[in-house]
């Protein structure tokens, strides 16, 4: 097994925005595969940051608008616009999603609203509409694919969960020409072929998965009961519920987790700023990265009472704040660099507890333990802050990316490499094993001024009922 990465940079134009650039992260993938060995493949799979959308040439391929990251919260208005009308209720019943600004809808139409140029063309079908793994396999096909995966396409705010097609009603609601979007396909299953270019090989392109879900999928969290959480730039933990289409009564989010003959479903919960909070304080400290803050973090027992509040572009599940913006409390004169570093840390952990209290309320039992991968599981101090805050074991992947590893897995079931989904449990990469050691009571003294300090931001409503 290989693994390579290549960084792909964001910029923030305005406050709560957040852009990529698509050229950017097309290069990106070609890198990345130029570094790894060269060895005969059996297919090409794709993994992708949801939620993300752009917008390019039909014709010259040629990128019209930045890529709006799943972070960007430049759809805010729309949202609210949508919600005093009274349409939340209805969005929510066909997609399985609150009315949020992170899903790829409000974007779509910001960025068309923003160029009366744009919006004429897309009506022509001049141009196309698409989330990440749309423009990959654009760009992997030399432009003969233009699809996106039930699994992605759910993410939108467009998408029907139960006929699993565009809602007609919801293009209307949001003034989004349907002809400009990609084909829904299977998330496992032949879709065409890569062209040949720079060190990317003709070859079947297979899978195409959001990243969450496939690292739900390469986790081994293929049946009802098991949980995982992917630690990245923002924070995701899910749960699979099957053929099960449950909503949630917890603040979470139903969605399609991937289309394999049948759909399959998953509740989940979504925190905005994770890993993005570290590198913050890694900017404003002036040291070299995470992995500093991270160490900082490790010389401090705890954060003397001070609390950072993410909130840098709004805050995700089960909170649902897209207005609120990141906060400090508890600053005293004795608060200093390694103070703020463990409590960045710790705002991780805090909102995950969050998650993990919504989500087994959502499924009436008991998670017996949480599977987890992303560059944040290598930080000991924080898995075991986490463990300790779920009274859980934590089992760490041993996988750089589960995510691309579950999208290898879905595209080996397309092509034969893999049989059944039985061996892909068995296969999943798990490690470490994270026993909780923190007792019940001290769990809750630091639950109880994290509330205290979140509702702050968000007002004590958002915060009721939020207990492991």
């Amino acid at each position: 097994m290989a693994f390579a990465s290549v960084p792909v940079s964001r910029g923030y134009p305005s406050p709560g925005w957040v852009e990529q650039d698509p050229l950017e992260l097309w290069q990106s993938v070609l890198q990345a595969v130029g570094r790894l060995p060269r060895v005969a493949i059996s297919c090409v799979a794709v993994a992708n940051q949801r939620e993300s959308v752009l917008v390019w040439d039909r014709r010259t391929g040629a990128p019209l608008t930045p890529c709006a990251s799943w972070q960007c919260s430049r759809g805010a208005p729309l949202c609210s616009e949508l919600r005093a009308k009274g349409l939340e209720p209805l969005v929510t019943d066909l997609t399985g999603l609150p009315l949020d600004p992170m899903f790829s809808a409000s974007k779509l139409q910001k960025l068309l609203d923003d160029d009366n140029a744009l919006r004429r063309s897309a009506e022509r079908g001049e141009v196309c509409a698409g989330t990440v793994d749309s423009w990959l396999a654009w760009n992997l096909s030399g432009g003969s694919l233009h699809v996106t995966d039930a699994g992605n396409a759910s993410r939108t705010l467009l998408f029907d969960i139960h006929r699993l097609n565009w809602s007609e009603e919801l293009l209307e609601i949001f003034g989004i020409p349907g002809g400009f979007l990609p084909t829904v396909v299977a998330s496992s299953g032949v879709l065409g072929e890569t062209v040949a270019q720079g060190p990317v090989p003709a070859a079947p392109i297979a899978a195409l998965a959001a990243d969450s879900h496939a690292a739900l999928f390469g986790l081994g969290c293929l049946r009802p009961g098991t949980a995982k959480a992917t630690f990245g730039t923002g924070t995701s933990l899910a749960s699979p519920t099957a053929g099960d289409l449950r909503r949630s009564r917890a603040g979470l989010a139903t969605s399609v987790a991937w289309l394999a003959g049948s759909p399959a479903y998953v509740l989940e919960g979504n925190v905005y700023s994770s890993g993005a909070t570290v590198e913050w304080l890694a900017q404003l400290l002036g040291v070299d990265g995470a992995a500093a803050v991270e160490q900082l973090a490790g010389t401090a027992t705890d954060a003397g009472g001070t609390h950072i509040v993410p909130g840098f572009a709004g805050l995700g599940a089960p909170y649902w704040q897209p207005g609120s913006r990141g906060a400090i409390t508890g600053l005293t004169f004795g608060t200093g660099r390694a103070q703020l570093a463990r409590a960045a840390v710790e705002s991780i952990a805090f909102q995950v507890a969050d998650l993990f209290a919504a989500l087994e309320a959502d499924v009436g039992a008991p998670i017996a333990e949480l599977r987890v991968d992303g560059g944040a599981t290598g930080n000991d101090v924080l898995m075991q802050l986490q463990a300790d805050l779920l009274g859980r074991p934590v089992l760490r992947s041993r996988a750089p990316d589960a995510a691309a590893l579950g999208a290898a897995f879905l595209g080996g079931l397309a092509v034969g490499v893999f049989q059944d989904e039985e061996l892909i449990v068995q296969l999943a990469g798990l490690g470490e094993r994270i026993e909780p050691r923190m007792p019940s009571e001290q769990r809750d003294k630091l639950l109880g001024p994290w509330h205290e300090a979140l509702s702050r931001v968000t007002g004590p409503g958002a915060v009721e009922g939020l207990a492991l």
